[in-house]
């Protein structure tokens, strides 16, 4: 029978095999030696490492189990074992306060969490009832809040109303920014400011600055009107049209106005008309046309 001859280890092979090895354990040690080192120098001993290592195995632990349950649903099954227990218990809604009401109708707010009662406390949202009053249009802000054992408290901070808004085809209340409250009749809009013409709207906020610029006037003015999307036209209680220029140049034009008239008595005067859309002029037409022997004054008044 033939032989088969196997060829022996190399001595370098060998050398180097037990070369590695001989690296492997010297890094090993290394490696453990600078550990060892570095938790020595710190100021714990190793029964606080043991406890350090073993709070941190509980915690990373606690946090899986708490992703497994959270999957599973167990957190929300305990919270509405916890709310029915509460309401068993008495916490639950069975009474609605609402504070700060004083022009709108307080059934709305009433309306916007009736759905509310008799829910246990722990399951009510605060923050989505508050954004049920929020879509009220008279609700500048509102504050919910909980009163033990059975109380759910509602503070409403109501818009102020500044004007009425002249729409085509109705009369609408709205506030100094512009937002409509409520529809109003023509008998309980006397009285208030009127504000119309296309894209009147969006311009009450800027037509509060214009007016702001001569307060004395205020009581005095009787509608606005935006003319060509650019600029306003005043109507006084007296019927007199004071025709403002666009822009910037509005509230200059509207104090000089205030300091002619203080020096001229144009309101209530013979002009039907005041024109002050020319720069430091104002024109003048009375019923029978321009004024005679006053056709223009300038910013001085002459």
């Amino acid at each position: 029978m033939a032989k088969v001859k196997r060829k022996p280890t190399g001595v370098r092979r060998s050398a180097a095999a037990q070369n590695r090895s001989q690296k492997a354990r010297a890094a090993k040690r290394h490696t453990s030696g600078l550990l060892d080192r570095a938790m020595a120098a710190l100021p714990f001993t190793e029964e606080q490492w043991h406890k350090f290592f073993l709070f941190v195995i509980i915690v990373a632990g606690a946090g899986i189990a708490w992703t497994i349950a959270s999957y599973a649903g167990v957190p929300e099954l305990a919270r509405t074992e916890l709310a029915k227990s509460a309401s068993r218990s008495g916490f639950e809604v069975s009474r609605v306060r609402v504070s700060g009401v004083e022009r709108m109708n307080e059934q709305l707010v009433y309306e916007r969490v009736l759905s509310e009662r008799d829910r246990p406390m722990p399951l009510i949202e605060l923050e989505d009832v508050r954004e049920r009053l929020l879509e009220l249009p008279w609700v500048a802000d509102a504050r919910v809040s909980r009163q033990l054992p059975d109380t759910l408290k509602i503070d409403i901070v109501e818009r102020v109303p500044h004007a009425v808004l002249k729409r085509p085809d109705r009369l609408v209340l709205i506030d100094r920014e512009g937002n409509a409250l409520e529809p109003i009749s023509a008998e309980n809009a006397e009285g208030k400011l009127l504000i119309e013409g296309p894209g009147a709207a969006r311009q009450v906020e800027e037509l509060g600055r214009l007016l702001d610029a001569a307060p004395a006037l205020k009581p005095q003015i009787a509608s606005a009107e935006w003319v060509g999307n650019r600029r306003w036209n005043l109507t006084f209680k007296t019927g007199q049209l004071l025709a403002l220029p666009e822009g910037d140049l509005g509230p200059p034009a509207l104090v000089k106005f205030a300091q002619l008239d203080g020096m001229h008595r144009l309101i209530g005067g013979k002009p039907i008309a005041i024109d002050m859309r020319v720069p430091d002029r104002a024109y003048l037409r009375c019923e029978e046309g321009p004024c005679p022997k006053q056709m223009a004054l300038n910013g001085r008044g002459e």
